[in-house]
């Protein structure tokens, strides 16, 4: 279908359940028309496998601008701008950084931070966000 999905979510706390996909067309925007065509053909799919017994609700949509940077794409484009990065353990004793965004690759994320350049390896990273400045 030309589409990628971005998150998916079932959300048990609601009555009933909700599948909730986001969803990027990865060769346009991505408009109500993917959404549409995703959602008819994941709603048959589902019915016939009956991988969710009971009754749910399916909603399949575009995620939007995130702030959370996931694809190198992002990295790309927001080259420049004020990140937050959480790492999962401590680095340099700090699980936390903010700074401006240099570059990503396979080794590491590069930060400038006021003038000073901090290299975070890419398997300490948890998630990468913009950050706006209060």
């Amino acid at each position: 279908m030309g589409l990628e999905i971005i998150d998916a979510v079932f959300q048990t706390n609601q009555s009933p359940p909700v599948l909730r996909l986001d969803v990027r067309n990865l060769n346009a925007d991505t408009g109500l028309e993917d959404c549409e065509k995703l959602s008819r053909g994941l709603d048959e799919l589902l019915e016939q496998r009956n991988l969710i017994p009971d009754a749910y609700v399916l909603e399949v949509s575009s995620p939007g601008l995130s702030d959370v940077l996931t694809e190198d794409r992002d990295f790309v484009t927001f080259r420049g701008f004020p990140v937050l990065v959480h790492t999962h353990e401590l680095y340099k004793k700090h699980q936390d950084w903010t700074g401006l965004l240099v570059e990503k690759n396979e080794k590491a994320l590069k930060l400038n931070l006021k003038g000073r350049m901090v290299s975070i390896p890419i398997e300490l990273i948890d998630w990468v966000k913009l950050h706006t400045q209060e």
